[in-house]
Parts: C-alpha cells; sequence; structure tokens
C-alpha cells in the first residue's frame, strides 16, 4: 500500500517510508525443545489413554496416529480421506497428502464455514506428499474405516454430526489422555502438551533412528533448512550417537591384523 501511495506521489517523499525504520522483529524461538517429544513407548501409552475413553477416544486414536505414524499436522489429519489411504492388508501402506482444513474464522472464509481447505503448506496448489506408514498403523486405519465408515465427503474422522473436528473437542480429549497416563511429574512438564507435539515426536523418531534427514524432511512437508532449525537440538544428539558410531569403527580399524 506505502508503495502504491509512492508511485501515486501522495508523499513527498520519493522512497517507501518503511525502508527508513530500523526495528527488527524479536526473533522467536522454532526449534522443537526436547523436553516436549514423547518417545515411542510413551506415545504408544498416549493413544491408548486416548482410545479407553469410550467412543469418542476411540474414535480419535487413529487420528492421533495420523499425527505421530504419519507426522501429520491437525489440520492435514482432519482433512484426509479414505481416496488418499493406500491400505495393504500386509505390510507398509501410504498417504497421499493434498490439503489441509484450516480454521479461518466464519468472518474470513467465502462460503461462511469455520474452517477452510487449503492447499498443503509451503507447497504449490494441488501439489501433494506421499507418507509411507508402517503395518501396524495400516491396521489401525483399517479397523477405523471399518467400525466406523467415512464421511460422505470421503472423510475418515468426523464430529457426531459429521462435521470437520474441532481444536476444543479433541484437545480435551488428549489432555485428559496425559492426565490419566503420564506421571505427576510428565504432567506438569513440557511433554506432548500439545496434540501437535505428537508430530514433532514422530519426525524426532525417525531422526534419531537413522532416517536420512532429505527424507525426514520430504515427508513431514518441510525444506531441508526448516528441518535442520527446528530439529536442530534432536538432530544434536543424533550427531553424538554418530559420533560414537565413527569411533568404534575407527578402533575397529585401528586394531592389528
Amino acid at each position: 500500500v506505502l508503495g502504491m501511495a509512492v508511485e501515486e506521489r501522495y508523499f513527498t517523499m520519493p522512497v517507501n517510508p518503511l525502508t527508513t525504520v530500523k526495528w527488527v522483529a524479536p526473533k522467536s524461538a522454532e526449534e522443537v525443545d526436547p523436553q516436549s517429544v514423547a518417545n515411542p513407548r510413551q506415545a504408544r501409552s498416549l493413544l491408548q489413554g486416548v482410545r479407553e475413553q469410550g467412543p469418542r477416544g476411540e474414535h480419535l486414536e487413529a487420528f492421533f496416529g495420523c499425527l505421530y505414524y504419519a507426522a501429520m499436522r491437525p489440520a492435514e489429519a482432519t482433512a484426509l480421506r479414505d481416496s488418499q489411504c493406500h491400505l495393504p492388508e500386509t505390510g507398509w501402506g501410504a498417504l497421499t497428502l493434498r490439503e489441509g482444513a484450516v480454521r479461518a474464522g466464519r468472518n474470513w472464509t467465502n462460503d461462511g464455514q469455520a474452517h477452510e481447505m487449503r492447499h498443503l503448506k509451503a507447497r504449490a496448489v494441488k501439489d501433494s506428499r506421499p507418507v509411507p506408514i508402517p503395518p501396524h498403523f495400516v491396521r489401525l486405519l483399517r479397523q477405523h474405516i471399518a467400525t466406523y465408515g467415512v464421511a460422505p465427503d470421503g472423510r475418515l474422522f468426523r464430529t457426531s454430526r459429521g462435521g470437520l473436528l474441532q481444536e476444543t473437542g479433541y484437545g480435551e480429549v488428549w489432555a485428559r489422555a496425559r492426565k490419566e497416563v503420564l506421571t505427576e511429574r510428565e504432567y506438569a512438564s513440557l511433554l506432548a502438551r500439545r496434540p501437535y507435539d505428537l508430530r514433532h515426536a514422530g519426525v524426532s523418531f525417525w531422526l534419531s533412528s537413522g532416517v536420512d534427514p532429505m527424507e525426514c524432511a520430504r515427508r513431514a512437508g518441510h525444506t531441508i533448512a526448516v528441518l535442520f532449525r527446528v530439529y536442530a537440538k534432536v538432530l544434536a544428539q543424533t550427531q553424538q550417537r554418530a559420533n560414537d558410531r565413527i569411533d568404534a569403527a575407527l578402533r575397529e580399524w585401528n586394531e592389528p591384523e
């Protein structure tokens, strides 16, 4: 707007006044705190805590599984349709992610709905992101579809009235699972405090398992630069393990024949 004002000569100065401002936005903490990352045992216990909350929790177990086993964003899991799921009877499957249901507010959408379907974050319109998923999660999704079916538009997860999942709704279930499953000390900590932390846990587990960072970034929908910036502290831990392996290999080669 200011640039156009300069072009139309509404200002006496010949340059955009914003360029003269010296203020710099304060840096924000982007790195994932390792204390918020659940290990695989804790993640499984939390998913069990979700399942044990009755019909509502049983329906949401696979939803939270998407966040952990496929490192999906909540908006991507909310919009997941059966046509995007390759779920063989045996072996690994795959989810082809195409969009996310983002809560924008009724005043900011074209149709007056609270949510808006948008293309994948940091991706071009109509772009997709295939994510392989392990066999036990394939079985969980197959069981979910067999038990609950899908919405008329193919969505796997929905409210009791068939609408889009609400953050407040699944957030309550997650908070209750944390309280029931975690120790008092863990509950008071940052550990898996938000459902989104399951995504961080999933990516962190991939990295700590030795998966190539480029492949981790591709599956998570990150650029490699963002992956190294966000998961810097997690990567620092994996680097130490890599150093230990190199030390062991060097000692083996230094041993006399």
